[in-house]
């Protein structure tokens, strides 16, 4: 790291802490967004089953909605229960946006540093070019291979930049990609447990006029 810095020079320092930053965005999204966290396999299956036997009680739900973001959605449709679908859906769509704001936590973030990767590093590359003209205005040329020398390391911040950037703009896509996956996962999820409360609650009959 000292080696990087000293080619580098003082701007490799901010690219290495945004790189250090990004690594550990990284982790902790991978972790927090595993399917199995996310999406539980079965849940789904599993509150279907409760609605259709009517086990439904408060603490149920409630332990329900603390499970997962899917189990979050479901227990929404369940509070609506005895609402028109209408209401289940908008109750559905409220909850949803909550979910995905969680979901995208930091990863704006890690847009940033994709976007800022490069423009550091290209702005380190400008220094050092600066500092070594200004080196011949005082010294000359000198030694041509001195010269390429100072050019290579003004660029490696450049490259710096781009070995920050690239995996962190990948994984934001990624990231954004997984969730829009997940959210049509929970929402064909929570359509058919509508269907089952549905068939399940009666509706009262529209009262003549």
């Amino acid at each position: 790291m000292l080696e990087l810095v000293k080619a580098g020079g003082w701007p490799m320092i901010p690219l290495l802490m945004l790189s250090a930053l990004a690594l550990a965005l990284i982790v902790e999204r991978g972790w927090t967004l595993r399917r199995t966290r996310v999406m539980p396999p079965k849940l789904g299956d599993e509150v279907r089953v409760w609605a259709a036997r009517g086990n439904l009680d408060p603490g149920h739900i409630e332990s329900l909605r603390q499970t997962s973001p899917l189990g979050t959605l479901l227990a929404a449709v369940l509070d609506m229960r005895n609402r028109s679908r209408e209401v289940m859906r908008e109750r559905v769509e409220d909850v949803g946006r909550h979910l995905v704001h969680r979901m995208e936590r930091y990863l704006n973030t890690l847009g940033t540093i994709a976007a800022a990767g490069p423009l550091l590093g290209l702005f380190g590359t400008v220094v050092g070019m600066i500092q070594m003209f200004l080196g011949i205005l005082d010294y000359g040329i000198g030694d041509v291979n001195q010269l390429a020398g100072g050019i290579g390391k003004a660029l490696v911040c450049t490259a710096t930049g781009m070995i920050v950037a690239i995996p962190a703009l990948v994984a934001h896509r990624w990231f954004r990609g997984r969730i829009a996956e997940y959210i049509i996962d929970m929402e064909h999820e929570a359509i058919a447990l509508m269907d089952v409360v549905e068939q399940r609650t009666p509706r009262a009959a529209p009262q003549a006029a």
